[in-house]
């Protein structure tokens, strides 16, 4: 786990020379297809914004364990790190930050062309709490929401078992076992996506 002294923006994933685990929650309909075959169904909207997280515990904060409806099945997807990063450095920030933009009106612009966007919002905790720094989350559309599905993704996992397993082990108290459970990310640092300044 990730201390307190972890900067407030930083990426953390679990990663390999050539991959990127990212997380997303589907229905069985589109996650238990897309696991089966690895690939993504082509009921799946290539046209439509999607957004893949590194963090798993953000995306149990997301999908409420896999509980909420129409996020029933979680997939660990894992994408090439040219993907990742190319998605990365073609990305805007999803909000105006003051100082690192122009203007609001620049910021905008800037907004509509880009492929993907960066949004940094609280880690989460065991219990789902906030932590005092941030996770990623990129969004994909147009063009880089299409290469994540046909091009990047390397592998889909169904890790809808692991995330009730460690949800009960919470509900039990066992937070140490449940810690042990978790999915190793680390820093990664060979790629920076855009952040706020302040705030």
């Amino acid at each position: 786990m990730v201390g307190m002294t972890a900067p407030q923006y930083e990426i953390r994933a679990r990663h390999t020379g050539t991959t990127v685990t990212v997380y997303q929650a589907y229905s069985p309909g589109i996650g238990l297809p897309a696991a089966r075959d690895g690939r993504f169904p082509s009921a799946w909207k290539r046209d439509r914004m999607t957004w893949i997280k590194p963090s798993f515990l953000w995306m149990m904060y997301r999908c409420g364990w896999a509980t909420k409806e129409g996020q029933e099945t979680v997939l660990a997807v894992e994408i090439t790190r040219e993907g990742f990063e190319w998605a990365l450095e073609n990305a805007e920030l999803s909000h105006y930050v003051r100082g690192l933009h122009p203007d609001r009106a620049a910021w905008s612009r800037s907004l509509r062309r880009a492929p993907a966007r960066v949004q940094w919002d609280p880690e989460r905790d065991l219990r789902l709490n906030p932590l005092p720094y941030r996770s990623l989350q990129l969004g994909l559309s147009g063009v880089a929401a299409a290469r994540y599905a046909d091009e990047w993704t390397a592998s889909v996992t169904d890790v809808t078992p692991l995330a009730r397993e460690i949800h009960h082990l919470v509900r039990a108290g066992d937070l140490d076992a449940a810690t042990g459970l978790l999915p190793e990310e680390r820093p990664y640092a060979e790629a920076v996506a855009p952040r706020p300044l302040s705030g």
